[in-house]
């Protein structure tokens, strides 16, 4: 499953730090996270983040090496910032999904774009 939300207006550091914490919530462990930070070449005073982080479960023999959820957050403070969340349904239930998102509406939901299609 995908999900594919944009935010105008908020930090991806911490849009990033959001997203770690509510998925740790949901039981699950950080297996690997990165942010970098690059600034525009014809702005040297606006700055894109790029942000990759991946979980895996905590302590569960046979699925531990697997990867339950990756989240990729690229965007500005002054622009939009682009979060998707690949999850694997075969790991993660559908509750967990939900609790997910409506942690991550109730945070930064005032900051989404919503989208007109």
């Amino acid at each position: 499953m995908q999900i594919k939300k944009t935010y105008h207006g908020v930090n991806p550091e911490l849009l990033f730090d959001e997203v770690r914490d509510f998925v740790t919530k949901q039981g699950m462990v950080v297996a690997e996270e990165k942010i970098e930070t690059y600034s525009l070449p014809s702005d040297s005073s606006t700055f894109i983040s790029r942000g990759t982080l991946t979980f895996k479960a905590e302590g569960k023999t046979g699925k531990a090496d697997k990867e339950y959820v990756r989240a990729h957050i690229v965007g500005s403070a002054k622009s939009e910032i682009k979060l998707i969340f690949d999850i694997d349904e075969s790991l993660v239930s559908g509750k967990k999904v939900t609790a997910l998102q409506d942690d991550l509406d109730f945070i930064v939901g005032s900051y989404e774009v919503k989208s007109t299609e």
